[in-house]
């Protein structure tokens, strides 16, 4: 028997409030929780972009970053973060570094669906051709950071909004995404420090 998935409900400083059933998460009042962004890159700065599947309750067919999840309760983020991209894109992450500790944000579907997450962002670097499961992710494709990062920038991109909000921040990071200065673990909310 499999027990239903929780998350981990935050208030706005980021200290944990307690759980909740992941499917009673999102909708209309969607409470804020912890979650997490991941951006993978090859040895080339190639960032992987995933098409998520058709079927998800929120952005369902919509080109986003390499992964995105949530930490179970009492997970460090960065498990987790491995965790799902072995599950999403069955990859093998060599390195893993906590790029913008402090990032939030709030969209609403069309349809009045709410996201509303405390999502630390976090660079994984990968040396593996991404193998997606088909029940989370739709598509996936390479792209040179640069022309990415401009094409989100401009416009010329669909992109998911949390993606449209994080690429800003990430290219204040620097040129080049396999130098960027990992952020120190005493920047993550309380929720998620280890």
């Amino acid at each position: 028997m499999t027990t239903e998935e929780h998350v981990v409900l935050v208030d706005r400083a980021g200290h944990a409030l307690g759980t909740a059933p992941k499917t009673s998460v999102h909708g209309q009042e969607t409470p804020l929780h912890l979650a997490f962004s991941s951006y993978v890159f090859d040895r080339e700065g190639r960032v992987l972009l995933t098409r998520r599947a058709d079927h998800k309750i929120t952005w369902p067919g919509v080109w986003t970053n390499s992964c995105c999840g949530h930490p179970l309760p009492g997970e460090p983020l960065e498990n987790a973060v491995v965790r799902r991209l072995s599950y999403e894109l069955g990859l093998e992450v060599e390195r893993v570094d906590l790029v913008l500790p402090t990032f939030a944000y709030r969209a609403v579907m069309a349809n009045g669906i709410v996201e509303h997450e405390l999502c630390p962002v976090y660079r994984v670097i990968v040396d593996a051709s991404a193998r997606p499961n088909p029940d989370e992710v739709g598509e996936v494709a390479w792209m040179p950071w640069k022309e990415f990062a401009d094409g989100v920038q401009n416009g010329l991109l669909a992109i998911s909004p949390w993606c449209r909000e994080q690429v800003p921040l990430l290219v204040e990071l620097g040129a080049d995404p396999l130098a960027w200065p990992p952020a120190p673990a005493a920047e993550l909310p309380p929720a998620a420090r280890p």
